[in-house]
């Protein structure tokens, strides 16, 4: 890796942190994409400068025991990076795995586009399974701190996000909402009789989407309902708080959160490899991941306009948009024996915001 002065300087140029902050976080994200993996010791290995492995690593240690991070300006950032003004679709979800016998459980709000998500909010919740409706009204309530009601089209939620508070918090709110629900909920039908959600839905063909015309009650409220039949036995049922022609197309791009969480993890940086374990400490990793991760993805839209990659034959791109950048972006970092300097240029003004 040649001179990281102009990532320095792009990144101090978006965000108002302490010189000695950028310095470490150019570092950090070169780094983190050179080795692939979040563990601490190895991306030691590879900090710039002539430090030794042990100093890089009590560097390391210290930012994450000390600095205070303004997510704020991260979120801010991720969102002049995406360079779409809103409003826009929101999904919410979670990702969990086990540190010897410790739950690391992220809650997390991410802004559809392009077939992944921007990551611009998360919680980590102290306890194993689900969020509770305080928590996500918690999340809500500081994206719209941030960014204004205004800018939120909907929010895309599966089955665990469900319940009368919650939904009945997000329409006391004025928020439009594509929720799953579980498919033994108590709906009434249309002589006002109460049944299980899927038989709404039971004469359905496979994949097909029939639109309740009618408000139907659940809990005790009106609610409007979509759905469909998806074999072997299970259901596809959509709660939106009016009608909603698009509810089950539109609760499909909730993929696209699990896509990022895929990207943040196996695909990309080994998030489950992590061996930080304190909540804040693994938030502020993950504030950094996200910072590289809306880099990778904003070269990979640049590489795609330059030359679309062939779908295969069933129809899916070779490569995802992140992969396509990270790996662009890894090559040009650790190419020792012809660094290309243009290549590095040209990716770094990626970082510029609009």
């Amino acid at each position: 890796m040649k001179d990281i002065r102009p990532l320095e300087q792009t990144l101090s140029e978006n965000l108002s942190w302490h010189k000695a902050r950028i310095k470490f976080v150019a570092a950090f994200v070169l780094s983190l994409v050179a080795v692939k993996n979040v563990n601490l010791v190895e991306i030691a290995t590879s900090f710039s400068g002539k430090a030794k492995q042990d100093s890089n690593y009590k560097r390391l240690q210290r930012f994450f025991r000390f600095f205070e991070l303004p997510y704020a300006e991260v979120a801010d950032f991720v969102v002049k990076l995406l360079g779409v003004e809103g409003p826009w679709e929101l999904a919410l979800d979670r990702t969990n795995w086990k540190f010897g016998k410790l739950d690391i459980n992220i809650l997390m709000l991410g802004i559809v586009h392009q077939g992944i998500a921007y990551p611009v909010v998360w919680l980590m919740l102290p306890k194993a399974g689900n969020s509770d409706t305080a928590e996500r009204i918690t999340l809500l309530e500081i994206f719209i701190k941030l960014f204004g009601k205004e800018r939120i089209k909907l929010l895309i939620g599966d089955r665990e996000f469900v319940g009368k508070q919650w939904l009945t918090w997000l329409r006391d709110q004025g928020l439009d909402f594509r929720m799953r629900i579980h498919e033994n909920y108590q709906i009434a039908n249309a002589r006002g009789k109460l049944v299980p959600a899927w038989r709404l839905f039971a004469q359905t063909r496979v994949n097909t989407p029939l639109l309740i015309a009618e408000p139907r009650r659940m809990w005790g409220d009106e609610w409007s309902f979509s759905g469909c039949y998806l074999g072997k036995g299970e259901y596809l049922i959509i709660v939106t708080p009016e009608l909603a022609e698009t509810a089950v197309e539109d609760y499909a791009r909730r993929w696209e959160i699990e896509t990022l969480f895929a990207a943040l993890k196996t695909r990309g940086f080994c998030l489950e490899q992590t061996h930080l374990s304190d909540p804040e400490r693994l938030s502020k990793l993950v504030a950094l991941l996200a910072l590289t991760f809306c880099w990778c993805h904003k070269i990979g839209e640049w590489l795609h306009e330059k030359k679309p990659l062939k779908l295969k034959k069933h129809e899916r791109k070779p490569k995802s948009i992140f992969r396509r950048g990270f790996d662009h972006l890894r090559r040009i970092i650790t190419n020792f024996t012809d660094f290309n300097t243009d290549q590095w240029k040209q990716v770094i003004k990626l970082l510029v915001c609009a």
